[in-house]
């Protein structure tokens, strides 16, 4: 089971690219960025297409703005693992911050967990925009303020003919005091330079990620050497590698496992003398 995968899974190799358009196919969604995914209520949907009626959708919030809202979604996640009896724990406090990394690796476990269940196939019988109306709004990205004020554009452009010259210049004389002001050529930049920061922070960060992975997996290739696999060094350091997530007893046991190796040296080298 998914539920189950250590570190050096295939899992954990699927880019974000991939993992985008996994969920921007499946729920009609236009996702772009990992992090947007960060409030919990794609995770709920993507549980609620591979068990089908799993998951109370009206709970989910899909325009949640604060930790709250996310961590209410998250909540609603876990007590399906519950139900469905998943050995694993969410991170949630390290989800709900929008780190990239943390929800990266969160969404390649889910990917791999829905694609177990239902072998990467698409249910075509499930309506994603429909399930999203049993939730508590009806866009992820949360585009409703913006669909107001169109309405809102829409029904003063509908009316002006009909208005009076004098007043339409009065309400739109008061319309553009009210408007606020842009951001001053020094904040764009600043903003644009922060923008740029953070992108140089991710890149690296998934750098980094990927130097750690390589290693670990040079380190997995050796240990599979025929020469090599059985002996008790390569066993205890398999052993951590192909841990579960939530397995903390790992180490000790490939510790024991050293240990004994130690042990059995020793003791040889007492008897030669």
């Amino acid at each position: 089971m998914a539920a189950n995968i250590g570190i050096m899974d295939s899992a954990y190799f699927v880019g974000r690219n991939e993992i985008l358009s996994w969920i921007n196919d499946r729920l009609h969604l236009n996702l772009s960025r990992i992090e947007e995914a960060a409030s919990g209520a794609v995770q709920c949907q993507m549980m609620d297409m591979t068990h089908p009626g799993i998951v109370p959708m009206h709970k989910v919030n899909f325009d949640g703005k604060t930790e709250y809202d996310f961590i209410q979604n998250y909540k609603v996640l876990q007590d399906v693992f519950t139900k469905l009896k998943i050995d694993k724990h969410i991170e949630v406090n390290r989800l709900v911050k929008a780190r990239p990394l943390d929800n990266l690796e969160f969404l390649q476990w889910l990917k791999r967990y829905c694609d177990s269940v239902n072998g990467g196939l698409m249910n075509e019988n499930y309506n994603p925009v429909e399930r999203r109306t049993k939730g508590g709004n009806r866009s992820i990205r949360g585009p409703l303020k913006n669909q107001k004020s169109l309405q809102t554009n829409n029904s003063v452009n509908s009316g002006s003919c009909d208005e009076d010259p004098v007043v339409l210049r009065r309400s739109r004389s008061i319309g553009t005091k009210n408007m606020k002001p842009g951001p001053t050529l020094s904040e764009f930049q600043s903003m644009t330079k922060e923008i740029t920061d953070l992108k140089v922070s991710v890149d690296l960060l998934e750098k980094e990620r990927d130097f750690y992975f390589a290693k670990l997996r040079d380190v997995e290739v050796l240990c599979q050497t025929p020469e090599l696999e059985n002996l008790p060094m390569s066993v205890a350091i398999k052993k951590i590698l192909y841990a579960a997530d939530e397995n903390k007893d790992a180490l000790a046991e490939a510790q024991e496992i050293v240990s004994e190796l130690i042990n059995a040296e020793q003791t040889g080298l007492s008897d030669d003398s």
